[in-house]
């Protein structure tokens, strides 16, 4: 093959992709109008049934086009959630008009190419506006800047796959005067980031936020005698890296390009599915509509008493609510008291929530809602390839 053919069959595909793109844009517009039908019709935005059949197809017409199965289904699968979540704000944006602003500012962890970051960009992509990034250098600090009006959200990493669920948060929800409205997940691939030409055997320092240390603790412990330093944010440690001799930083590749680092390793946490949940807070709660998942947090405090944590869960049971994480933390100034927190699949607005809350009151010494928001973990609909 000559390089003429080459560059005349990249010219083909490159169009092709252009084409596609030009597609998925068209398909995007078509079901906003598809939303609108919902709303006025008081229809779920989400359609299982619709979906499972509409893969099957797919899947179908994909094989006598020489297409396997695990290719077509991962692509539309992407297609579907796109289009669910991006319908699920739409209906949000229509429910609260006053709420949703041309501008938004958002106070995160870090800088530039920092996992707050990117979880940012992903969270806002499906809501319209300018996006005013605000860097922070701490939780309290995000927390502060959505208080005082500053910031009109914030966004908080909470749980991890690896490392489990992130206490300083859940310590910080005691006292901050914001309520959880949004969610989002993000895929986290930690790298080992390095000055060009430094090799891993001349490292003798590693940098990074306490996070990334927890969720690489078994690549760490296989690099021997190299010290660790903990930092605020995973932008410090990218400088820090950056003005050290013979250091590394854990961070995204994008991170690292962005300072002027490379890759010297790659999938360094202990998950090879590894992916961090946040949590967008703001001043104000917003309403949520019983067309979308919704989750519903809160902070609840039993009695001292036996059995009061079991007689409060059982109140969920009763009403055919799904708990879907429980999480204890101490009480800072009262020793060996904890306050639950918890998450339930349930919307304020349903008459069984209400009556759920109202019996909770009675089993508890107190509750505290922390917010009432629309889900967007997704199950994808399960095909038979």
């Amino acid at each position: 093959m000559t390089n003429e053919v080459l560059n005349s069959l990249r010219h083909d595909i490159n169009e092709i992709d252009s084409d596609l793109l030009v597609l998925l844009a068209k398909r995007r517009r078509i079901s906003h109008g598809v939303v609108e039908y919902k709303i006025a019709n008081n229809k779920p935005i989400r359609d299982e049934a619709r979906e499972h059949a509409l893969l099957e197809k797919l899947i179908g017409y994909g094989k006598s086009l020489g297409l396997d199965a695990y290719y077509v289904n991962n692509v539309f699968q992407t297609i579907l959630e796109d289009s669910v979540l991006n319908q699920q704000a739409m209906l949000q944006k229509n429910l609260n008009p006053g709420v949703m602003n041309e501008t938004h500012r958002v106070a995160y962890l870090g800088g530039q190419g920092s996992y707050s970051q990117l979880a940012c960009h992903k969270y806002f992509s499906r809501r319209p506006g300018k996006l005013v990034e605000m860097g922070c250098s701490s939780f309290e600090q995000i927390t502060g800047k959505v208080e005082s009006g500053q910031a009109d959200y914030g966004l908080l990493p909470i749980e991890n796959t690896s490392s489990g669920s992130i206490n300083e948060v859940f310590d910080l929800l005691q006292h901050a005067q914001v309520s959880i409205v949004g969610e989002v997940t993000h895929s986290v691939e930690h790298c080992l980031l390095v000055t060009p030409e430094t090799e891993l055997s001349q490292l003798t320092k590693i940098f990074a936020h306490p996070q990334p240390f927890a969720q690489c603790s078994r690549f760490l412990q296989g690099l021997g005698d190299i010290q660790h330093e903990t930092c605020d944010s995973t932008s410090s440690a990218l400088q820090l890296a950056l003005d050290t001799p013979n250091s590394a930083a854990i961070g995204s590749a994008q991170a690292g390009k962005n300072v002027g680092l490379e890759v010297i390793k790659s999938g360094l946490a202990n998950q090879r599915e590894n992916h961090s949940r946040f949590i967008v807070v703001a001043r104000k709660p917003l309403q949520v509509s019983k067309q979308i998942p919704t989750k519903t947090s809160l902070i609840m405090a039993t009695k001292q008493q036996a059995g009061s944590l079991a007689d409060a869960l059982m109140i969920f049971k009763h009403h055919n609510i799904n708990l879907v994480k429980l999480e204890s933390r101490p009480v800072p100034g009262n020793p060996w008291e904890e306050v639950f927190y918890v998450d339930l699949e349930a919307n304020l607005v349903d008459n069984q929530v209400k009556q759920a809350f109202e019996e909770l009151k009675k089993h508890t010494q107190y509750v505290r809602i922390l917010g009432c928001y629309q889900s967007e973990s997704l199950q994808a609909v399960s095909v038979e390839s």
